[in-house]
């Protein structure tokens, strides 16, 4: 099977690499070609200039790249990947993008006769470097089940959520359940902190319990060491649940903590702190409940 991966960033680097350990002959295109190149070093694997090169001849192309405008200027644009691909090819975009967006490109491709699949994925850097994401999908039962060798490569788990776009909208609840939980153990955190607990010992006896996280396990003793310069990028999540609030907007529906949360990552990236991992919501929340 020859597959093509557009996007060797963060996340798209290292799943490439795992697909070439699973024994698939990939070709990797990057905007930044250099970083291409760099991966070609590291990995079995070819890296090429354009996207047309990268996608010619391949049964799966694999896209991760920023939004829905860097999804489409290297899928739906005349030299993009539905421009290029053999027909019967499936295309699979990864990114985390709009649902309306997902729907836009099942229309183009299915007039191209490519096959197509939304598959946002959620586990960060580390678990895209360890091969162990979970993967969100929309499309076809035929086309998630001719896929599982390719995401077994670098998930550990990965659901058929329902039609295109379905795959864009459980991620968009996965993106609200990490603010809230972000939220709340902000909260604990503070009180905590103010109450005099050590914090290590906090998270030793409650991680295991009712309140336990992935959050509370992964962020919060480096939340209460005021560290942040690593993981999700705030400015990423600020786009995300911009998604979620348009999607509950179209159902008419308020969602209240999701909002805070937006409002409070947007002005953390107005004060600089942009790049820093979702985690820094602790310093928006301390501040407003410290006033």
């Amino acid at each position: 099977m020859q597959v093509s991966f557009l996007g060797l960033g963060v996340m798209g680097y290292p799943m490439a690499g795992h697909l070439t350990k699973a024994g698939f002959d990939v070709k990797v295109y990057n905007r930044t070609h250099q970083k291409a190149l760099q991966w070609a070093q590291e990995y079995p694997g070819v890296a090429v200039e354009t996207v047309a090169q990268a996608v010619e001849g391949s049964d799966v192309v694999l896209v991760c790249v920023g939004n829905d405008d860097d999804v489409r200027s290297v899928v739906t644009a005349d030299d993009g990947a539905l421009a290029n691909m053999k027909a019967g090819a499936i295309l699979i975009d990864h990114t985390t993008t709009s649902a309306t967006l997902a729907e836009e490109i099942f229309s183009a491709a299915k007039q191209a006769g490519i096959r197509f699949m939304d598959a946002p994925v959620s586990g960060g850097q580390a678990g895209a470097e360890n091969g162990v994401l979970t993967v969100m999908t929309g499309g076809s039962t035929q086309d998630f089940d001719a896929m599982q060798p390719v995401f077994d490569a670098y998930a550990k788990s990965s659901v058929l959520m329902g039609e295109a776009g379905q795959g864009q909208r459980a991620k968009m609840v996965n993106q609200i359940c990490i603010a809230g939980a972000l939220s709340g153990l902000s909260e604990g955190l503070l009180l905590a902190e103010k109450s005099g607990l050590d914090i290590k010992t906090v998270v030793d006896c409650l991680k295991f319990g009712a309140a336990g996280s992935w959050q509370m396990e992964n962020r919060a003793e480096t939340m209460a060491q005021d560290k942040f310069d690593f993981g999700f990028a705030i400015d990423w999540m600020i786009k995300d649940l911009g998604f979620c609030l348009d999607e509950a907007q179209r159902h008419q529906l308020k969602l209240p903590l999701t909002q805070d949360s937006y409002d409070a990552y947007q002005a953390l990236s107005s004060d600089g702190l942009g790049r820093m991992d979702t985690s820094v919501l602790i310093k928006a929340i301390r501040q407003k409940a410290e006033s």
